[in-house]
């Protein structure tokens, strides 16, 4: 029966666990439909994920500093998803926010060309249209490597060997594609909504060793609305 503490000092009393999407329903439709995550006790959250015990919350919105760089790390996801749909010989390496927008590495023979990056965009605004539960799951450290590896994604493998042996597995499913990382994310891919746009490719050294394979980064901005997104490309233009 935790009781919920919001910013403004009030407390609501649930007669079970919830989550912030439950408390963001309970506050108004524009709330919930504005939310993309949870912020419990100081620390981000899905928005779907249970809270059982007493907390202090916070919903986050996606204009907010917080839920923007979230749309920008889950873009990168939707990017990494549609570049294994339409070329799943391609091994995906990381992709996190940045500012202004999100990159993604990947390991490829054939170098991207521009109207690749056309088709990925395309593809990534269908991904958005089935609008895809993302769920978060926890696995066993080896089993995880030993599914990556089943997949031919090497990387990821190598990746997890460098998680410190006290921290979680965590994997994120939407669709058929599966990826590791610490999280939080959208509660789906309709959430991302389509305020982005590939800008450009560079490349990049696995793990900044000029020793190690140079991979293909893919570059996007993205952005809270369409607004936000236009105003963003005129600046640059």
């Amino acid at each position: 029966m935790p009781n919920i503490t919001l910013p403004d000092g009030s407390v609501r009393e649930y007669d079970d666990s919830t989550s912030g999407e439950a408390i963001a329903a309970s506050i108004g439709k524009g709330l919930l439909k504005s939310a993309v995550a949870v912020r419990v006790d100081g620390e981000l959250r899905d928005l779907t994920r249970a809270i059982e015990d007493d907390a202090a919350v916070e919903i986050v919105t996606r204009d907010s500093d917080d839920g923007l760089e979230l749309l920008r790390h889950d873009a990168a996801h939707v990017l990494a998803e549609a570049v294994k749909e339409l070329w799943p010989e391609t091994q995906v390496t990381i992709g996190p926010a940045i500012e202004n927008g999100f990159y993604y590495d990947f390991s490829r023979e054939a170098p991207f060309t521009e109207d690749d990056l056309a088709t990925i965009e395309d593809r990534m605004k269908s991904i958005v249209d089935r609008n895809e539960a993302i769920e978060r799951e926890v696995w066993d450290r080896q089993e995880a490597v030993d599914f990556f590896r089943s997949i031919g994604e090497e990387y990821k493998a190598e990746i997890i060997a460098a998680i410190p042996s006290d921290e979680p597995i965590t994997l994120y499913r939407q669709g058929e594609f599966i990826d590791l990382c610490r999280g939080p994310h959208l509660p789906s891919t309709g959430k991302l909504g389509k305020a982005f746009k590939l800008t450009h490719v560079s490349g990049a050294y696995w793990r900044g060793d000029s020793n190690n394979e140079m991979l293909q980064r893919v570059y996007g901005t993205a952005w809270a609305n369409d607004k936000q997104l236009r105003q963003h490309l005129h600046r640059i233009e």
